[in-house]
């Protein structure tokens, strides 16, 4: 059964700022994937909710000359759709789409999940992956900073994520080996490439998203798959559960990180602008 809260349903970003700043213990609401069935089971019983959906200033996709801009509230399907992103980073894209079933990308927001920061969650390794920055209505907050720990970011009571800028690159892909049932990310690479800077971001297979520094270091050396081959992944900081075992993620680490340079490279030598 519910606990007893009080529902809101501001139509302006002020607004909604104002509301959380009068609440006892009030939560943001954005798709409800995560919140809402942890209020059913009450491990979340928030006296207020504020629900961001009338929110139009948290929506939509934008682009310029250095970076694509997504609003906290787009949902998964609307990435995934999008035509900006599919000629951008069409990476993106394909991971948006493959998240969970059409219910959760219909409802799901980009926001809502890089908030959560669950551990097997796909957004979270774009962020890191390819530079992002997350804006709120307090700061801008560097991907390599956003994610903290294992359901938990860098953001404060009260802070409300407003966008997310992704800087473009000349090359990325993202491969991910799936949970049969949940669609959630048993191991998920994003790979990206800039000039000589080359970033690594693994989800799924730790207690948060994280970086791999000799992966990293190796393609910078040589953006190939065979680069990978001499690169020990230890397993010893890795998720084991009923669905995987440490010593499995690793292997998964390698694997799909090559698939992904593969991919990668294939984008650069088609000589594509943004990918």
């Amino acid at each position: 059964m519910l606990s007893e809260f009080n529902y809101h349903r501001p139509e302006s970003l002020d607004d909604a700022i104002e509301l959380i700043n009068t609440t006892v213990d009030g939560l943001f609401l954005a798709g409800g994937q995560t919140i809402l069935p942890l209020m059913k089971h009450n491990l979340a019983t928030p006296t207020d909710i504020i629900d961001l959906a009338s929110i139009e200033e948290l929506k939509g996709i934008s682009v310029n000359d250095e970076s694509i801009t997504i609003g906290a509230m787009t949902s998964h399907t609307t990435v995934a759709k999008s035509q900006i992103v599919r000629d951008n980073f069409l990476s993106l894209a394909e991971l948006a789409g493959a998240i969970g079933d059409p219910h959760i990308r219909n409802k799901g927001t980009i926001g809502g999940s890089i908030a959560y920061n669950d551990p097997a969650a796909d957004y979270p390794a774009a962020l890191l992956g390819l530079g992002a920055t997350v804006f709120t209505n307090k700061r801008e907050i560097s991907a390599d900073d956003f994610f903290v720990d294992i359901f938990e970011t860098a953001l404060e009571e009260g802070e409300l994520i407003i966008r997310i800028d992704f800087p473009f690159v000349d090359c990325t892909a993202y491969e991910k080996f799936a949970n049969p049932a949940s669609l959630f990310a048993l191991v998920g690479v994003m790979v990206s490439r800039n000039d000589s800077i080359v970033r690594v971001a693994v989800t799924g297979a730790g207690p948060s998203v994280f970086r791999i520094n000799q992966i990293e270091k190796a393609l910078e050396a040589s953006f190939t798959a065979a680069s990978l081959d001499e690169v020990p992944i230890k397993h010893a900081d890795l998720n084991t559960d009923l669905h995987a075992s440490a010593e499995y993620r690793a292997h998964l680490i390698k694997v799909l990180a090559a698939r992904a340079v593969r991919k990668a490279a294939n984008q650069l030598d088609q000589k594509a602008p943004h990918l």
